[in-house]
């Protein structure tokens, strides 16, 4: 069960302009959080915004208790959340999210992630990368942030810009295609733009190839009740399909199920 807590900020970085990364000591939901759940965060002590933001884990330490989450400032509620100081205190509800990501111990992985969508793979790639290759795709050299820490847990890591300015040019979905041909890959997990999945979902669907997406959607309240993030998904008691929740049946779908 996700727990409401008081997480002290140990450490504040900012890994490119408008993108950081926050580390919090929260050991109850440490403890108990899996790769590919996230944390809603109250932003701001007043009422303005006055809903909490959605944030996916990017690193879990059972050890000492911390958690890392990484976003980047868009609107009224990031850049809230980007004015808390180290030793301030935040108001997080985790761990939410009742599909997460499966941990598989063998075969030829593949981790494909896009822009900010690659945040919540990072804790994945510690538990699945001795195996996995991971595809990391960015709009241009200055956008690209945790190339080292994939490195660092992933057999092979492959960075690709749609501009061809770092890297390899072309989009993550083309590199996996064209790298299959050769791999054969077994799994595939994914998190990114909701174009990039469409593309992954159906190369996954014609070749037959296991694969969990974890989709970004808003999310107001976290649980399932405000029915903000409904997603379609297939049911065959109920015309052929039926609404589900990101937040509390997601965020992570197994890719054949989910009608694009």
């Amino acid at each position: 069960m996700p727990v409401d807590i008081k997480c002290k900020l140990l450490k504040k970085e900012e890994l490119k302009p408008d993108i950081l990364r926050y580390t919090v000591l929260a050991k109850e939901i440490a403890n108990i959080a899996n790769p590919g759940q996230f944390l809603e965060i109250k932003c701001s002590d007043s009422f303005d915004p006055l809903l909490r933001r959605p944030i996916s884990i990017s690193d879990i330490n059972k050890k000492d208790g911390t958690l890392q989450f990484i976003f980047q400032i868009k609107g009224n509620g990031t850049t809230a959340l980007s004015k808390y100081d180290v030793n301030e205190e935040l108001d997080i509800i985790g761990p939410l999210g009742n599909g997460y990501f499966s941990i598989k111990e063998a075969g030829n992985i593949a981790i494909i992630g896009g822009g900010i969508g690659i945040f919540p793979l990072l804790e994945l790639s510690k538990h699945v990368g001795k195996n996995a290759t991971v595809y990391l795709g960015f709009r241009n050299k200055e956008l690209i942030v945790l190339e080292n820490e994939f490195k660092s847990t992933c057999k092979t890591t492959v960075i690709s810009t749609d501009d061809g300015s770092y890297g390899k040019k072309g989009f993550t979905t083309e590199l996996f295609l064209e790298d299959y041909k050769k791999n054969k890959y077994d799994f595939v997990y994914a998190c990114g733009p909701m174009g990039m999945l469409k593309v992954l979902k159906t190369i996954c669907d014609e070749h037959k190839i296991d694969c969990e997406l974890s989709l970004e959607e808003n999310m107001g309240c976290g649980i399932g009740a405000c029915l903000g993030c409904a997603t379609k998904v297939k049911d065959e008691n109920a015309q052929g399909f039926k609404y589900v929740h990101v937040c509390k049946h997601g965020p992570v779908f197994v890719s054949n199920i989910l009608i694009f």
